[in-house]
């Protein structure tokens, strides 16, 4: 959720660490601080709202002689988003301060007790509690490792912590549990921060840093180390290939749209190596191990969870194989049924979504096999997980996912395939079919996407003063509405509400109304005429209907908009950039900030 980025070297501290709080800003925030020490005193600088503001208040102040210290973006989760509230956050003593990403469960005990010894509390956050209670560690403990040591061991929560203190300048210290934390080897300088492209200008050396260890860092050494026991703990350095630029949104408007534009070579690069072109085949070499399950519990939130619901489709038609799809937020709190034959699948274009750890725990528990799916190579899910399928996205910049959904699908039909084919059970036409035609989907929609753009475009200036919409489809494209409202609400602020077309008549369709329109999933499959006969019902009641639809297809409605017909479900591929396109153009012509909307963030990493 938040960013975080701790630095020790030979650069001007404060300014490095800004310029790396600027390429985190992806994952939303709300205020901004950095903190260094000068002098043996805490250099604090805070501000609410973006980093515009933090810089004015940087340009006020002389912090350029320090080459240490941290900096943090935080969303909000204790506490509303002003100054005071803001990282970092300093001990009653102003000796230590620190920067926390998570959330601190039993902060108001702890609060309790701190208080009752004297302290005095300046915020209404569970992280001044945190920076507090490691500062009363530090009177009774011989090192600062020690304290913080003594600290984290009385908390419960999920926590990513960096911190600097006047005793020991030159030195930030780290944590975690729950919480994204990477460290990034340089020379003559280190750091520590939530995600790699916040130091990635300046190295491409990365440890990636495991729950329940501790991290010190300076200009010249890093250490880890167990936080229970303190013994050393060794680490590998791993050198990470991406590409500075594809951060950037070379020459559109904004990351998202660069995004959907992306998808032909997302589903390409996510096919790489992944299809035998002489065979015909596909080739999941990640999970040649893994039998096919004889169930299969598909753990995801939100975008995630759409792509699960798509993925089931296929995987009991082609595989055969009985599917679940789990909001992990919910999964989490119950006490599922898990076939010892079954295995779980977790999908997180974060690979930090805290619901969906904490599922896979759950998971591991019961002792069933995880394959992960996910995008961010070295990710908590990646590294929780038996198995790993990744998605091959590159970095995904805008908080609205797209690119993202659209990899993840790939990946799910290839492993409806790789199952199907294993398990004797598929149609040998209909996988022949499938992998030769998918080879063509990124040509295909790399053709199409400009007119796509262009008729979202007509559309959006025509809907823009919806204040409600209902998205349709029926099988498949089911899910799809699912994301098409989600797309809609989250970026436009349009109340959008995804149902199966059949649903609509159980209650929904008391809301149709002339003001009250409906984007419909009307593509030409098998369930057409299904869906035809529910938006004559829409049209009965004189409800507006766009309709995603296939030339030569008989429907009348006040919108048509023709997409090209591909084969079978591979129709989706070219449906899914429609509904983000028609989205995106809403929200730009709204004037809307689409690449980091209102209250929300990239990773969820708490709950």
């Amino acid at each position: 959720m938040c960013g975080i980025i701790g630095y020790a070297g030979h650069r001007p501290a404060v300014p490095l660490i800004v310029e790396g709080l600027r390429r985190l800003e992806y994952r939303g925030y709300d205020s901004a601080g950095v903190a260094t020490i000068q002098n043996k005193e805490v250099e604090l600088v805070r501000a609410e709202g973006k980093l515009a503001a933090l810089d004015e208040k940087l340009a006020q102040v002389n912090v350029t002689n320090s080459t240490f210290g941290v900096g943090h973006t935080r969303w909000a989760t204790h506490g509303i988003p002003v100054e005071r509230n803001a990282h970092p956050h300093l001990d009653f003593k102003k000796n230590i301060a620190m920067i926390h990403n998570g959330i601190i469960e039993n902060y108001q005990e702890i609060k309790t007790e701190l208080i009752a010894k004297g302290y005095e509390f300046r915020s209404d956050t569970d992280s001044e509690v945190l920076v507090n209670l490691i500062a009363e560690g530090r009177k009774h403990s011989e090192t600062m490792l020690d304290a913080i040591s003594w600290a984290l061991k009385q908390v419960d929560g999920a926590y990513a912590i960096a911190l600097v203190s006047v005793d020991e300048p030159g030195t930030v210290y780290a944590a975690r549990v729950a919480s994204p934390m990477v460290m990034g080897v340089g020379v003559g300088e280190n750091f520590v921060a939530s995600d790699i492209p916040a130091f990635l200008p300046y190295t491409r050396e990365v440890v990636f840093i495991e729950d329940g260890e501790l991290v010190k860092i300076t200009s010249s050494s890093w250490e880890v180390f167990r936080r229970d026991t303190l013994e050393p703990v060794e680490k590998e350095v791993r050198t990470i290939n991406w590409d500075v630029q594809a951060a950037q949104k070379g020459g559109h408007k904004h990351f998202m749209i660069k995004e959907i534009f992306e998808q032909p070579k997302v589903i390409s690069d996510c096919l790489a190596g992944r299809i035998d072109l002489e065979k015909g085949e596909v080739v999941l070499s990640e999970i040649a191990d893994l039998e096919p399950p004889e169930r299969l519990h598909i753990i995801a939130c939100g975008t995630s969870y759409h792509a699960g619901l798509w993925g089931k489709y296929l995987i009991e038609k082609w595989a055969e194989i009985p599917v679940e799809v789990e909001i992990a937020s919910e999964f989490r709190y119950r006490d599922p049924l898990l076939s010892k034959g079954g295995v779980a699948l977790a999908i997180s274009q974060s690979g930090e979504t805290a619901d969906t750890l904490a599922g896979i725990k759950l998971v591991k528990q019961k002792g069933l096999p995880i394959i992960g799916l996910c995008n961010v190579v070295g990710s908590s899910v990646a590294r929780e997980s038996s198995h790993v399928v990744y998605t091959q996205a590159g970095p995904e910049i805008s908080v609205a996912s797209t690119k993202a959904m659209c990899s993840q699908l790939t990946a799910l039909l290839l492993l409806a395939l790789y199952w199907g084919k294993k398990k004797g059970v598929i149609d040998v036409a209909t996988y022949s079919r499938a992998v030769m035609d998918l080879r063509n989907i990124p040509s295909i929609l790399e053709a199409e996407l400009p007119a796509m753009r262009d008729k979202a475009q007509e559309l959006s200036r025509e809907f823009s003063e919806a204040y409600s919409f209902f998205f349709l489809g029926r099988g498949m494209y089911f899910p799809l509405a699912l994301e098409g409202a989600l797309k809609l609400k989250e970026i436009s602020y349009i109340h959008a509400e995804g149902y199966a077309s059949g649903e609509m008549k159980h209650g929904p369709i008391a809301l149709i109304d002339p003001k009250f329109p409906t984007f419909a999933m009307a593509l030409n499959d098998e369930l057409f005429s299904k869906v035809k006969s529910n938006l004559v019902e829409v049209q009965a009641r004189g409800g507006e209907i766009i309709a995603l639809t296939n030339p030569g297809v008989d429907l009348e409605v006040e919108h048509r908009w023709n997409l090209p017909e591909v084969w079978g479900p591979l129709n989706t591929f070219i449906a899914l950039p429609a509904l983000q396109l028609f989205a995106y153009e809403t929200a730009d012509y709204l004037g809307k900030d689409v690449d980091q909307p209102r209250n929300l963030a990239k990773s969820v990493t708490v709950e």
